[in-house]
């Protein structure tokens, strides 16, 4: 029997805000699912990635997200990166790791997101 990852949702304190960046920034596709509360993205991978309301205070955290690491692909990590400015959080600029080059933003809440370039299909 093989574990895998089924769903990642990320609790935001803006869902409309947050909505737009990851459609607007990042370029993510909402699926329709009737989900007020929610907003569930189109992945290929999978996994199912979303953002909902908080089921929790998150004014009640210091830092959101701290210890959790949340990696997406992309093609043409510079390119990406340049499309992108003024409108994300630079955290890291793009550096050669392991896996390839990575760059790290942050979303609207101030959770971190490592974008990994990965070859273009």
């Amino acid at each position: 029997m093989t574990t895998q990852l089924g769903f990642v949702s990320l609790q935001v304190s803006n869902l409309d805000a947050s909505r737009q960046f990851y459609t607007e920034v990042l370029g993510f596709e909402p699926l329709a699912t009737g989900q007020p509360d929610a907003c569930v993205f189109a992945t290929q991978s999978g996994a199912v990635f979303a953002i909902r309301k908080p089921l929790v205070d998150l004014q009640a955290a210091d830092r959101l997200g701290w210890g959790v690491g949340l990696w997406f692909n992309v093609t043409h990590l510079d390119e990406f990166l340049h499309r992108i400015h003024g409108q994300a959080t630079l955290v890291r600029g793009i550096q050669a790791t392991p896996f390839g080059n990575t760059a790290v933003i942050a979303d609207p809440d101030g959770y971190t997101l490592t974008l990994l370039e990965v070859p273009a299909q």
